[in-house]
């Protein structure tokens, strides 16, 4: 197939959309399809309001039409709804071109942290711009009963993988983490308002809080937590190492759509400790044992007391995490996209409901 992928999340940004789209884009050129990327790196860009280092094209429609137009796509994967998304969004309505979206983030929950407005206020934008998609592509489960209740039936699962050869128990230590009090609570991901750090940063526990990431609460959070240890971010070996420096992953979210530094940390051995929300309950599952409770070993604790959490994950064995971990595999979860892809493709060769309703979108 020509697939075009367009998204409003690319490199250099560092986080689990960007990790997603580049593992999934390296395994469809593997088997042999054809992609043309469309990302900010092709467009003068202005910096997202409170997220300096998430940089948004800055008037893609027209750049957009040309390369898709000059591409000719039998398909285009809208990964985004920024103004990248909206304008692809645009030209395949016109053009009659099938398109699938992801439904990665939790835009309303995400922008009601930060406007203290109800996540109710957004979804009606969001109803909007996924409707017209043939499907939309989703990490869980859940999420998509989710988007069934909202309107939006025509999900299809895509789910996550890891590195293997790269997120396993095998690493060494990081010297700064390891020298640190014990027990080592880890923590990755971005350090921005809606990851909810500080319901694990003002816990009372004993040992030694660690942050790897970066983002727009980074300084204020270094201010308010002198005792915390905040590396930064971390990518690669270094990354495997931090997690397997640490007793317990920590991950306070309550808004992310999967959390894919939860399957890297169980990959490397490391116990989950986390809220019992979407996200956490469809890799860890209420009891510990999976989304269906049918793991043979317990992998980490839900609980919305989250001390009482990370006093029970420290007590887990590290390898049945690593085991659960390794069964994450990126090749597994490009068959989930490509499979979407096709199905697709073949229900407009047939004349299928294309869902290819004209209406004007922002662009």
């Amino acid at each position: 197939m020509r697939i075009a992928l367009c998204t409003d999340a690319w490199h250099p940004q560092i986080n689990g959309v960007v990790r997603s789209l580049a593992m999934t884009v390296n395994g469809l050129i593997a088997r042999g399809h054809e992609i043309e990327l469309i990302t900010p790196q092709q467009f003068r860009t202005l910096p997202l309001p409170g997220y300096s280092e998430i940089r948004l094209a800055m008037a893609p429609r027209f750049g957009t039409r040309r390369a898709l137009h000059a591409f000719a796509p039998d398909i285009v994967h809208i990964a985004t709804e920024g103004p990248i998304g909206w304008s692809a969004r645009a030209w395949c309505l016109k053009h009659g071109v099938p398109f699938t979206t992801a439904f990665h983030t939790r835009f309303p929950d995400y922008a009601a942290v930060r406007t203290g407005l109800s996540p109710e206020r957004f979804w009606p934008l969001l109803r909007r711009f996924h409707a017209p998609a043939q499907a939309i592509m989703v990490a869980t489960q859940s999420l998509g009963k989710e988007l069934s209740e909202r309107g939006l039936p025509q999900w299809r699962l895509w789910s996550r993988g890891i590195d293997r050869g790269l997120f396993h128990p095998g690493h060494a230590p990081l010297p700064q983490v390891i020298a640190l009090p014990g027990p080592i609570q880890l923590y990755v991901g971005r350090v921005a308002a809606e990851k909810n750090l500080p319901a694990f940063l003002d816990l009372p526990t004993s040992g030694t809080k660690v942050v790897v990431g970066d983002g727009p609460d980074l300084p204020r959070l270094k201010a308010l937590y002198p005792a915390v240890r905040f590396l930064g971010a971390l990518s690669g070996v270094e990354l495997a190492r931090a997690y397997c420096s640490a007793d317990v992953f920590v991950f306070p979210s309550r808004t992310d759509t999967f959390g894919l530094v939860l399957i890297e940390a169980l990959a490397c051995g490391l116990p989950v400790a986390a809220f019992p929300v979407a996200g956490p309950l469809d890799i860890i599952g209420p009891r510990g044992r999976g989304p269906d409770d049918s793991l043979p070993a317990t992998i980490g604790v839900l609980d919305e007391n989250l001390i009482q959490a990370i006093h029970r994950a420290r007590r887990l064995d590290p390898m049945a995490a690593a085991v659960i971990g390794a069964g994450y595999s990126w090749d597994r979860a490009t068959d989930q996209f490509i499979a979407a892809l096709e199905g697709v493709s073949i229900g407009a060769e047939t004349g299928g409901d294309s869902r290819l309703a004209m209406d004007m979108a922002p662009a």
